[in-house]
């Protein structure tokens, strides 16, 4: 048996595969996103190894037998995040997230430094590792003077679990500190950006071993203590691995709490200009390029919240088929932008509404702002020469036949649906650990 780990923004969820491949068992667990300013947004590391230890109690009460003979474990996380640890390993303060806008001004000035878009191939973007660390140099000096590690949030989990301060070159490609071409880290940049090189930890392959549990974790959790620690990686890189996507041409798009549009890569094709992300994949040899929003399926959580209801029960009323454009537009910037604007300070709008305005016209357009900004978002991949002929639709949001048959119209391919697409990510974790 092998296990699968998806720590995402909202929840962690695991899955139990077999050496056939197929999926045995699954568990989620939630956890909270805090706010406290306008563009922050964190997380407490804590809750991911408390959601860790519940959703394999839950495996653990109803398939005994299968957690007992896991043999190793793979790890798919959100990226960006800045998880900042001192001399003890203890956290310093909470994890700055992926979709923390606050580091505009840090990031920007970065971008502008040649170095950085030449070496890591990307546009340095707020959500970006290094211009957090930037920030907090400058708004907690205190803190950071304390750090001694910084880890992504899957690295975490993976330091948690192994006691080993790891990471691996999907993940830290989104980080502004790796040098994509060479596949390593790049001195020159980290230095930049007022940290040393000894701050990050050791870099492997996705597929590479890096260790066994921690006695500890093995028994605090139950699972065997031979088991393997695999180093895994970034969410869409590993939810590719989980569907497929590693060769030349082969995609998915994404409907997650953010959207991607994914194309996996033969060979290595920056084109920071374009707004996309050209990142190592989570395999040797392999490399990737995506566009990037910040907000899809966040947009209908957001709506739902606000009229008082649950997201599938207002996605759910629209039905199974498509029909005529809503009157209503929106846009769906509801924390800035990256593919194509790179603007993190754009917002969200309803344009065109009137006294004869609907909650159903709402959700449509909604779903319909979205759809067009995966539009943008494929438009960029073509420019820098991606061919794409087909995609598989991926996440949460997939589940909406409504919206995957709008977003299949709007960009105009053909759009598959593998089963259990929600849980790629999982599955890809899982199949790293095989």
């Amino acid at each position: 048996m092998y296990l699968g780990l998806d720590l995402g923004t909202s929840g962690l969820k695991v899955m139990i595969v077999d050496s056939a491949g197929q999926a045995i068992a699954t568990a989620n667990a939630n956890y909270p996103v805090t706010q406290p300013h306008p563009s922050w947004s964190e997380q407490n590391p804590a809750d991911w190894c408390n959601a860790l230890q519940n959703a394999i109690a839950e495996l653990k009460q109803n398939h005994a037998q299968a957690v007992e003979g896991i043999k190793a474990l793979g790890i798919s996380g959100q990226m960006h995040g800045a998880t900042l640890l001192d001399a003890d390993g203890d956290v310093l303060r909470p994890c700055i997230l992926w979709n923390d806008t606050r580091s505009h001004v840090e990031a920007l000035e970065l971008d502008q430094q040649e170095d950085f878009r030449q070496i890591a191939g990307n546009i340095i973007f707020p959500g970006f590792t290094a211009p957090k660390l930037i920030w907090v140099a400058r708004h907690e000096p205190e803190i950071f003077a304390k750090v001694k590690t910084v880890l992504l949030p899957k690295d975490y989990l993976v330091y948690w679990l192994s006691g080993k301060r790891v990471s691996e070159m999907s993940d830290s490609s989104g980080t502004g500190w790796l040098d994509i071409s060479k596949r390593e880290w790049s001195d020159k940049l980290i230095q930049k950006t007022g940290m040393q090189p000894s701050q990050l930890g050791k870099l492997y392959e996705g597929s590479e071993v890096i260790g066994t549990l921690d006695p500890v974790r093995a028994k605090q959790l139950g699972l065997p203590q031979a088991c393997k620690v695999v180093a895994g990686g970034g969410d869409n890189a590993v939810a590719a691995c989980g569907v497929g996507a590693l060769k030349e041409g082969v995609g998915f798009v994404s409907l997650g709490t953010s959207g991607v549009i994914l194309v996996a890569r033969d060979g290595y094709y920056p084109a920071p200009e374009s707004g996309i992300h050209t990142f190592c994949h989570a395999v040797p040899e392999r490399w990737y390029q995506m566009s990037v929003m910040l907000a899809a399926t966040d947009n209908l959580n957001w709506l739902a919240r606000i009229v008082d209801n649950k997201p599938d029960v207002i996605a759910n009323k629209m039905g199974d088929t498509i029909g005529q454009p809503s009157h209503v537009q929106y846009l769906p910037y509801l924390s800035g932008e990256r593919t194509p604007h790179n603007d993190s300070r754009i917002r969200g709008a309803f344009l065109n509404l009137d006294i004869a305005t609907q909650q159903t016209d709402l959700t449509q357009a909604v779903l319909e702002g979205v759809a067009f900004a995966y539009r943008d978002c494929l438009h960029a991949l073509e420019m820098t020469g991606c061919q794409v002929s087909s995609l598989l639709g991926i996440g949460g949001g997939a589940k909406s036949h409504y919206w995957i048959e709008l977003i299949a119209t709007i960009l105009n391919l053909p759009i598959d649906l593998p089963e259990k697409g929600e849980s790629a990510a999982a599955m890809g974790a899982a199949r790293l650990a095989m």
